[in-house]
């Protein structure tokens, strides 16, 4: 039974079409995943589920009835709720039926016995939805997801933003809706958090569509893989590695066709070419009749776009160095205490720890974003330094990738702005879109582009590989491994740094 139909879709952004006569159906049981590179409008697609983009054409059907949840990470919260009384919200309705039915009791105290029997059919729903056991639903979701550890009477204005986050994602999964909608929902988890999601997923009935660049996660969770290649979303049943096998023979089969379809044209084009002022002249205009008429494959792009991202130190020299003594850090309550660890120039190191333990907090101190609120760090005199943010804020989101670039390096004309975002992966027509219209991992690689357009002895990195495709972190992988500066990251993806960092510190014992 199908609880989606997305039939005849087409959509734009500009110049740019994303979607020419697609569709996708969305059966119930179905857990799905969405793939494709950076650009391809994998988030636009989920936000044509939910209806906040209307398409240029094209119907999206829900089966009636339907509770659909998705993940907005971005979602606003009231910041003096605590995280319990936030998360009890996803039960408002049976706490309003408890409420009735304890009126409906007392009222029964007093004689009037159809308000008994009122009450005891009250009393049967709530227990038929595990009314009296929302407790521990809360603390099982909250102990997987590590909220349990921040505390659940912490209000929400207390936490960073990945625990926010994390926060949102735990109520979406206690509400336990029909379809589950989730745009990336390994961004803000550690790894034991990413095993408990995945177990949680698998054991669920309901369906779900999910975007994911992580290719175990998908592996683990998934039995059906929508592909968005070319304009059209292909639906393949299986396991992420069967989809790959299948999505490359049919790659092959449908170049094969293309070429013969070539061959016919250009040996049909040279007969007319020929023939059409002389005695064959009605069979030629009979061959053109067939051209015009034909359906014509369109020419596959040979290879996928692979971005190649180089930092550059230049003439400076390898003098980054840094030193953090007993440094605490926060906001209106500490975060992280008295952290201590030195850096040697050249020297390659990863900041882990559980979500919400402070790195990126760190990171902003460090970078005089925020205030240290004791101890302190001293970077070497001689230390040039490139920072990467997490956050994808921009000061004016509705300039172009080519209008952002030309403002950061004035002296570069358009063409060799055109030239370094093509380099970094963003196509011409994404390179004219307003920067809000793009993808998460297409902004991700236009700050990339700022950051490599310049020489730093010192880079500081928050989780650059949050929403990146496959290729785009190979690419970033080897500019990191073979930047000769230093390089303090953040990352929660042990395969990302695993073979070029020289230390990891966890700060989670801080």
């Amino acid at each position: 039974m199908s609880l989606l139909e997305i039939t005849g879709l087409s959509h734009s952004f500009g110049d740019n079409e994303l979607f020419h006569e697609t569709e996708l159906i969305l059966n119930k049981g179905e857990h799905i995943g969405i793939t494709g590179q950076n650009g391809t409008g994998k988030s636009t697609l989920i936000k044509i589920c939910t209806e906040e983009i209307i398409p240029d054409k094209g119907r999206v059907v829900w089966q009636p009835g339907i509770k659909i949840g998705y993940l907005d990470q971005y979602a606003s919260i009231d910041s003096s709720v605590t995280m319990k009384a936030f998360l009890k919200t996803a039960f408002e309705e049976l706490y309003i039926m408890e409420k009735t039915m304890n009126e409906l009791y007392d009222r029964a105290a007093q004689g009037q016995e159809s308000a008994l029997k009122a009450a005891a059919k009250y009393q049967e729903i709530l227990e038929q939805r595990d009314f009296y056991r929302i407790d521990s639903q809360i603390d099982l979701v909250c102990q997987g997801l590590g909220l349990s550890s921040i505390g659940l009477t912490r209000p929400i204005g207390e936490m960073s933003g990945g625990q926010r986050a994390k926060v949102i994602m735990a109520k979406l999964l206690i509400e336990k809706p029909d379809v589950l909608l989730l745009d990336e929902p390994t961004n803000f988890l550690d790894h034991g958090h990413i095993v408990w999601l995945q177990d949680y997923l698998c054991s669920i009935g309901q369906a779900f569509i999910i975007i994911s660049h992580d290719e175990g996660f998908l592996t683990k969770t998934t039995n059906w893989i929508c592909d968005i290649d070319h304009k059209k979303i292909v639906k393949y049943f299986g396991s992420y590695a069967e989809f790959l096998k299948k999505k490359i023979q049919l790659r092959e089969n449908y170049t094969k066709q293309y070429s013969a379809q070539q061959k016919e044209i250009k040996k049909t084009e040279e007969f007319i070419r020929k023939n059409i002022a002389g005695r064959k002249s009605k069979m030629a205009r009979g061959r053109q009749k067939q051209l015009d008429h034909m359906e014509r494959l369109e020419a596959l792009e040979q290879k996928e776009i692979r971005p190649f991202f180089r930092f550059d130190q230049g003439t400076l020299s390898s003098a980054g160095k840094v030193k953090v003594s007993n440094l605490t850090v926060g906001y209106s309550f500490p975060v992280l205490t008295c952290v201590n660890f030195s850096m040697k120039e050249g020297e390659k190191v990863v900041i882990t720890g559980f979500n919400g333990a402070g790195k990126s907090t760190l990171l902003k101190t460090m970078m005089n974003e925020i205030p240290a609120l004791s101890g302190g760090y001293c970077f070497s005199a001689k230390a040039v330094i490139g920072y990467y943010e997490q956050d994808q804020i921009w000061e004016d989101d509705c300039l172009t990738p080519i209008e952002i670039v030309s403002d950061h390096f004035p002296s570069l004309e358009t063409k060799e702005v055109r030239k370094k975002l093509a380099l970094n992966g963003i196509s011409g027509k994404h390179a004219q879109q307003p920067i809000r219209t793009l993808s998460g991992g297409e902004q991700a690689k236009v700050k990339l582009c700022l950051l490599a357009g310049r020489t730093y002895n010192f880079l500081i990195l928050d989780e650059p590989t949050n929403h990146l495709d496959v290729q785009a972190k190979l690419a970033l992988k080897a500019a990191l491994s073979e930047f000769p500066g230093t390089v303090l990251l953040v990352s929660h993806e042990v395969s990302f740094y695993k073979d070029w960092v020289d230390r990891v510190i966890d700060i989670s014992s801080y």
